[in-house]
């Protein structure tokens, strides 16, 4: 029953974000176009639930043609700084919700290569649906590590329900507000499940 009332809470509450923030995806656009050009949007090869694997979307934020993933942050736009302060760039993973590849709660998806890393203690991550924001995202983002972050995701998928979800959503704002310096890890470098830096070229649409 629950995961039937997470979808359906999922279906209801992204057509609803879509609606509201659809001004903003067009001033959004304006603004990645005005600054560096075409395309506006990316996808990655991510995996979700049962490790399939599914396009995730965002709005671009780094430079045309970068290529250095040792140091993100000067890979980064202006805009495209701030909308990753702020979690903008994530918006459009909303019509990933809608196409049933993600939740609206969920552990954060991750690559193929870092899936392949897995053991049966971090497979259990894909036992449900990743999401937009989860219980890791609310406790440091990418400030914490990956052992960290996979203790806190198999902790809410032995724990989800409806009230946890919504605990959440109500957090994750305040999240946002108080975590600056969570944007990347640290060095300014966000430290993937294999040791590397996790900001791998971003592929246009």
């Amino acid at each position: 029953m629950y995961l039937i009332l997470k979808r359906t809470a999922d279906v209801l509450l992204a057509l609803a974000l879509l609606i509201l923030f659809s001004p903003l995806f067009l001033v959004i656009m304006l603004a990645i176009l005005l600054e560096s050009g075409r395309p506006i949007f990316f996808k990655q090869e991510r995996v979700g639930l049962k490790g399939q694997r599914f396009w995730i979307y965002k709005f671009r934020t780094l430079y045309q043609g970068a290529h250095e993933v040792t140091n993100p942050q000067a890979m980064v736009t202006p805009f495209g700084s701030f909308m990753r302060r702020w979690g903008i760039d994530e918006l459009p993973q909303l019509f990933n919700v809608l196409k049933k590849d993600m939740s609206i709660v969920g552990p954060r998806p991750t690559i193929p290569e870092q899936v392949a890393q897995y053991g049966p203690f971090e497979k259990q991550r894909l036992d449900m649906r990743p999401g937009i924001t989860g219980w890791a995202q609310i406790h440091g983002r990418n400030a914490i590590d990956w052992p960290q972050r996979i203790q806190l995701d198999v902790e809410y998928i032995e724990q989800a329900n409806l009230i946890k979800d919504t605990s959440i959503l109500l957090r994750t704002p305040f999240s946002l507000l108080n975590g600056k310096e969570n944007t990347y890890g640290p060095r300014g470098q966000n430290v993937d499940f294999v040791g590397a830096e996790e900001l791998p070229v971003e592929s246009p649409i």
